[in-house]
């Protein structure tokens, strides 16, 4: 069907989406759980203060955290000047910036799930394997970490969705440059401000709603999977 065959230019974009979210993902994961571990298991000084910041990409305007992202990790900015010279890393008008926003935007979905999961652990199971010799890293890996497993995959998937339809914080952060920054998000507000763009819009529109609907299905799934889980334990 010919409304359904994507041009060069919506591959690209759905393709720098999938991209962009994965690597928004990955790199956000370790911290993401050890945060939710400090949360979820420590209690210190600022925890409160901690726990707004993490969660305040959620309250705030999109275009707030991407003008902040800008400010922090563009070229000129604190972070990114000392990336640029050290490392060679640029994120303000690249993929990789990108990237950056979406797990920004993201982060809070994946701590708030792994949380979730952390506090839904009996302790009793730790504890009783810390009273057999085992270190307090060995009790993480071994017992804890896998009945969070189910939580961190739907924590994951969650911020993947998040990440696919991210677009005010990206869009001030990296703007909307054909196959380097745009994602599906940009390229249906592209399309919607051209003539004749309805029939690509729409069509990009459909692609976002069937994989954010895959995702928080498949999220649904993996919440049930781990109330059973830690019942069962």
């Amino acid at each position: 069907m010919p409304f359904l065959t994507l041009t060069a230019e919506e591959w690209t974009a759905m393709w720098l989406s999938l991209k962009v979210a994965s690597v928004a993902v990955i790199f956000s994961l370790p911290l993401g759980l050890f945060v939710a571990w400090l949360l979820s298991r420590r209690n210190f000084w600022g925890k409160s203060l901690l726990n707004g910041l993490v969660h305040l990409p959620l309250i705030l305007p999109p275009v707030v955290t991407g003008y902040l992202l800008l400010i922090t990790f563009g070229r000129r900015g604190a972070v990114g000047a000392f990336l640029d010279n050290t490392l060679g890393l640029v994120f303000s008008f690249r993929w990789t910036g990108a990237a950056l926003a979406a797990a920004v935007m993201g982060f809070p979905l994946l701590v708030r799930s792994i949380r979730l999961s952390l506090d839904a652990v009996d302790q009793r199971l730790e504890a009783a394997a810390s009273t057999l010799g085992a270190s307090p890293a060995h009790v993480f890996l071994t017992v804890t970490l896998p009945l969070i497993l189910p939580g961190i995959a739907a924590g994951a998937i969650l911020a993947f969705a998040k990440s696919m339809g991210e677009f005010g914080a990206t869009i001030t952060f990296v703007s909307n440059i054909p196959g380097e920054t745009q994602t599906l998000a940009s390229a249906i507000y592209t399309y919607t401000q051209v003539p004749g763009g309805d029939v690509a819009a729409m069509r990009l529109t459909l692609i976002s709603i069937a994989l954010s609907l895959g995702a928080l299905v498949a999220s649904e799934f993996l919440s049930r999977r781990i109330a059973a889980r830690v019942g069962a334990g």
